[in-house]
């Protein structure tokens, strides 16, 4: 065999190799090479991709890594070439790059001597580049030193070790080379030529140096970063490597020699699943089918035969396909978890769509009644893994995993790893920085990429005008070139949120593992692991189980009511009312501002409407909502070409939503089997042009053996096309309605216990999110919507989370900052004879060890020792030397020792008479220890007008994303801090520090604003601001103001509006009603009533009202929005 590259670093060297595999593949096909190494930097994350693009382009791949030796006093790390040479050889890889992450980490994954004992049988193993031992020790004049690591190696790897000649053209490799070959000669071991390939060509040198500088933070400028030192570590020919290396013709000629000897393949296809041993001896097969057919008949009673055929034919495809322990082993993890009492989703994802994971009890939606298909799930037609993404609550979905671990052994189970991916803006950012591009420049470019998923630069170019004429300029042409070379390149591993493997052996048998943050996880991603046959399970934590669970409890604690929200009653009103409101703040999956307003819209009446409702507030299905909502208004307009289509599409209004519905069409119309109509739905999502066509024709026409096709069906050819265009358009859209159903299931267990057990359901809300203050400020306003009064935390009465007391929430002390779960315990202990009555009965009863200054300050300001009947500032006065002295006590009295005083003298308690701080000062201290203002905000006397003027808030500002850059806002805010700046030109500007009473967010006033405003901007003052949104990478949103106004100022002008209500036609009963209504709400402004009859304005007398939203709602119900103005 001829020259083969055997030293080379793929894209897979994050941020360091450029070599694209693609790319490298492909160009070492074009040279003529016959093989070509992968050897990223201690891992092997790309090479299964490597060895499938080598493949295709019909050259033989090699395996390998370049590892990191540890030196003998671990000061330093060396590289090592390790390439497989068959089998054996990949599983001692997979151990030593395993073993490197897991047990020998420090900054890099290092291998140590000792660990190649045992594990070098089927390798061979290159010296190197320079920072190998034997060159490095060269290169230190450490000849000796150098000899005895060469040897060392030679006997590690006996006939399979190799001194590693390089040249880039750097005088190092020049002074090291010939050493080698004095090694080479003197210990007989053979030399080796290799290109430290890090690009493929050339002229990606100037790619990969700005790769370089985004790895390490720098610019190109910078003349002390790390670079390489020529352009010569590209793809080389084999002519130019004889030509470079003359005068080691043999080094070059062993490149064959070692491909040639390396045999390696990966196996495709087998299922490395571990067995699942009923109890009794009874075979898998015949278990599943029992327990199958047993859940069937609990499932639906005297009815099950009616979906026994569906039963059946469902074990017959598992069977078929081998997959009854797969599912027996989800069964078993999942009723563990059920016994343990741990809370579990009723199943998102295809997986819904399976009978037999409902007769089960793996899921818990019924297939049936939401005509769910099992093809979806599982296709007999196309051989691919099963795949169940289950939910546990989010606190204890840890032990589901420990049980797995724990049957079917530690070793063979991990979690996956995930690459994120420099995408089109971040590197456009990214590469803008390098560059050393102004900052507003690059995020004028960036902005210009459209918002959407998968976009490329290419794609952004054909879709945006604005970016286009941007491109024009020539910096920012160099500037979209550059970062077209670096986008889609791996930035970071790191684990999947829920992706675990359980193999038959030890994982590290089948691949190597990686370790980050004391997680094992696999190196290679889902996708491959499933063609190796490895098979991932999803073990989702989802927060919104522990707070239906605790919720649950909260009701039978407080009323003595067991709720079981599997079994909840489908059509309830206060439910479909509370959707229909758009009240749905803490309802699982319609929380978002778009979403509320949205159902409002929908008004649902049943869980069908939910599930449409998720599956359409969506980017691309967005633009069907007003289709969808005429339609179901009026469902006597909408036109069906067939009796057939009516029948799949009547549930959704004659829009197509859901993939099930194109395979339900491709079927029912043109005779399709499920199966089939599954890979038709793949190939419409995916765009797969060539198939798309070949089976249009099948659609229409049938194939002239089983499928007869929609024409001799009885569809005209127009309407056939019509459908099948249509059924194009929205199934790259369209939405997986298995697990859109598992959502909305969840969505309506959560909206059921808001609207019937309000207090219960928002104290495990609001105990769910005591570390998210923003979230934490925003259910707390929900509950001042609702009506709830909160009180506050209380050293007598509260627990660690948030409890119903009443009528009324009691704050939970775990939401108070720097106290922790043992202080509360020991809280709660000393509280059980009595309540605590004094300063010095709480700190005398609660254990010593416990207390801490900064753990009872935080009680204080939040109001926790208010019960004690001081003042806030007289218990700040004296509590350090309070502690103190009980600390003194503490030790003074050794455990064990009784003092004489103990039973004849109690805690006598001399208040400070210190008056209480001011209001502003109490809300300032509960905002520091509670991270919300509790007792009150600043800027709720504001409330009604941001109601009136349809204010945004902070909090809905922070759940836009970069779409939603350049929108103006109108908001209200506190200004809380200053930061004066000056630009370039000497022009003064501000960076103002705002927050409301959910969020803090920075504004920028420029100049122009600032010369009008510089009177207004005051620290501590309130203001209405509207601005312009600007977005950036992974950051809060920013507002540009335009406009500053003083709330203050806002206020007394409010005063002065007039409230003007039209009448149609003067009536004495409608005048009473309204009368009567205004009374509600007494205040301070005038109502006016125009009589539209007369044309005449009467002013009406001793009713002046304060206007509220609530009230300038009604009355617009009423009268219309035109029939109500405040001026």
């Amino acid at each position: 065999m001829s020259f083969a590259h055997l030293h080379l670093h793929t894209e897979f060297s994050l941020l360091d190799g450029f070599a694209r595999i693609e790319k490298v593949t492909k160009r070492a096909a074009e040279l003529g090479m016959e093989a070509i190494a992968i050897t990223d930097h201690g891992t092997m994350f790309g090479v299964v991709d490597f060895y499938k693009a080598a493949k295709a382009n019909g050259i033989k791949p090699i395996i390998g890594c370049e590892v990191y030796v540890e030196s003998e006093d671990a000061r330093r790390n060396y590289h090592l070439v390790l390439l497989v040479k068959n089998e054996t050889g990949y599983k001692n890889l997979i151990h030593l790059v395993s073993r490197s992450f897991v047990d020998n980490f420090y900054y890099k994954p290092r291998v140590s001597k000792k660990m190649f004992e045992g594990y070098t049988e089927g390798l061979v193993a290159l010296s190197a580049c320079l920072q190998g031992e034997v060159s490095s020790h060269l290169l230190e004049g450490r000849m000796e030193s150098a000899r005895a690591a060469a040897k060392w190696y030679k006997d590690m790897f006996p006939d399979n070790f190799y001194l590693e000649i390089q040249d880039h053209g750097m005088p190092e490799q020049h002074r090291v080379n010939p050493l080698l070959a004095q090694i080479s000669q003197e210990l007989s071991i053979p030399m080796v030529a290799t290109n430290d390939v890090h690009y493929v060509d050339r002229e990606d040198a100037s790619a990969h140096d700005v790769l370089l500088c985004i790895q390490t933070g720098k610019t190109l400028s910078e003349p002390d970063r790390m670079r390489f030192p020529t352009d010569q570590f590209y793809l080389k020919s084999e002519e130019e490597m004889a030509a470079l290396f003359m005068d080691y013709p043999q080094a070059v000629e062993n490149t064959g020699k070692i491909a040639q000897e390396c045999h390696f393949d990966f196996v495709f296809g087998d299922i490395h699943l571990p067995s699942f041993t009923p109890e009794g001896g009874e075979s898998s097969r015949d278990y599943l089918r029992r327990l199958s057919l047993e859940g069937l008949k609990k499932r639906y009673g005297q009815k099950w035969q009616i979906h026994l055929p569906r039963l059946e034919y469902e074990l017959e495809v598992i069977e078929e396909m081998g997959y009854e322990d797969y599912f027996l082993i989800v069964w078993d993890f999942i009723k563990f978890a059920k016994d343990a009492n741990i809370a579990v989703g009723p199943g998102r994802g295809s997986g819904g769509g399976s009978l037999v994971a409902y007769a089960l009890n793996i899921t818990t939606v019924d297939p049936m009644k939401y005509e769910l298909l099992f093809e979806r799930f599982l296709n007999p037609e196309r051989i691919t893994l099963p795949d169940f993404d289950i939910d546990f609550e989010d606190e204890r979905r840890q032990e589901v995993i420990d049980y797995v671990c724990e049957k079917y052994g530690k070793e063979n189970v991990a979690q996956i790893i995930t690459f994120g991916t420099l995408g089109a803006r971040a590197a456009v950012r990214d590469v803008g920085r390098v560059l050393g591009m102004p900052l507003f420049q690059v995020d004028k470019v960036a902005k210009a990429i459209p918002f959407s998923l998968n976009m490329t630069l290419d794609r952004a170019l054909d879709e945006s005008h604005r970016l286009k004429e941007l491109a024009q300029e020539e910096d920012v042409e160099l500037l979209l070139d550059m970062a077209k070379k670096v986008e889609g390149i791996p930035r970071h591993a790191s684990t999947h949120a829920a992706g675990v493997v359980i193999s038959k052996e030890p994982v590290e048998h089948y691949v190597p593992l990686y370790l980050q943050d004391k997680s094992i996880s696999t190196q290679f991603p889902m996708g491959t692991l499933e063609e190796l046959g490895l098979v991932k399970m999803d073990f989702l934590g989802l927060r919104n189980l522990t707070i239906i669970k605790h919720a649950v409890k909260n009701i039978e604690r407080e009323r003595g009511i067991k709720i079981d929200v599997d079994h909840l009653p489908p059509d309830d009103e206060a439910t479909f009312d509370l959707l229909a409101s758009g009240n749905t703040l803490g309802v699982f999956q319609l929380e978002s501002p778009g979403m509320r307003s949205f159902f409002k819209e929908l008004r649902p009446r049943c869980i069908e409407d939910i599930i449409a409702g998720i599956s359409l507030y969506r980017p691309g299905p967005m633009e069907s909502i007003p289709t969808y909502l005429a339609n179901r208004a009026n469902p006597s307009q909408v036109r069906y070409v067939h009796p057939k289509v009516k029948d799949v599409l009547g549930v959704s209004g004659g829009v197509i939503i859901y993939q099930e519905q194109v395979m339900q069409l491709v079927r029912e119309l043109a005779g399709f089997s499920y199966a089939r109509s599954d890979l038709v739905r793949r190939a419409m999502s995916k765009k797969n042009m060539d198939v798309m066509t070949h089976e249009r024709e099948i659609f229409l026409y049938g194939d002239g053996k089983e499928i007869p096709g929609a024409v001799v069906l009885g569809l005209s050819q127009a309407d056939a096309q019509q459908i099948f265009d249509s059924m194009v358009d929205f199934a790259k859209y369209a939405f997986n309605k298995s697990h859109a159903a598992g959502y909305a299931i969840i969505a309506y267990q959560t909206a059921y216990l808001k609207a019937n057990y309000p207090l219960e359901y928002m104290a495990a809300l609001l105990s769910s999110v005591m570390n998210t203050t923003s979230k934490l400020a925003e259910y707390l306003e929900d509950l001042r919507q609702l009506g709830i009064h909160i009180l506050p935390p209380c050293i007598n009465d509260s627990a660690d989370e948030f409890q119903v007391e009443g009528d009324e929430l009691r704050f939970g002390l775990r939401a108070i900052k720097n106290v922790g779960v043992s202080l509360i315990a020991a809280i709660e202990r000393g509280r059980q004879e009595r309540p605590y009555a004094t300063l010095e009965d709480f700190l005398h009863r609660v254990e010593t060890s416990q207390l801490n200054k900064r753990a009872v300050e935080s009680l204080i300001k939040a109001g926790a020792l208010d019960c004690l009947g001081e003042t806030r500032r007289s218990l700040l006065a004296r509590y350090d030397s309070q502690i103190e002295g009980v600390q003194r006590s503490s030790r003074t009295n050794a455990p064990g020792q009784i003092s004489l005083f103990d039973d004849i003298i109690e805690p006598v308690s001399v208040p400070m008479e210190l008056e209480e701080y001011d209001e502003e000062t109490l809300l300032s201290m509960e905002k520091e220890v509670l991270g919300v203002y509790l007792s009150g905000h600043p800027m709720t006397r504001f409330s009604d007008l941001r109601r009136q003027r349809a204010l945004m808030t902070f909090a809905e500002i922070c759940e836009l994303d970069e779409r939603s850059d350049d929108k103006m806002v109108d908001v209200m805010a506190m200004l809380k801090k200053v930061t004066l700046k000056t630009t370039k030109k000497g022009d003064p500007m501000a960076v103002l520090e705002l927050e409301d009473e959910f969020e803090t967010l920075e504004a920028i006033v420029f100049p122009s604003l600032y010369r009008e405003a510089r009177d207004l901007i005051e620290e501590e003052k309130y203001f209405l601001l509207k601005g312009r949104l600007q977005f950036r990478e992974e950051q809060a949103p920013t507002i540009i103001l335009s406009r500053m106004e003083s709330l203050s100022q806002i206020e007394s002008t409010a005063a002065l509006e007039r409230l003007y209500i039209k009448l149609d036609e003067w009536q004495d009963e409608l005048v009473e009603s309204l009368m009567r209504l205004l009374r509600k709400h007494p205040g301070a402004h005038q109502v006016l009533l125009f009589d539209a009859s007369c044309r005449q304005t009467r002013r009406v007398r001793n009713a002046k009202v304060a206007l509220k939203a609530e009230l300038l709602d009604e009355l617009r119900a009423r009268f219309g929005s035109d029939g109500v103005v405040v001026r």
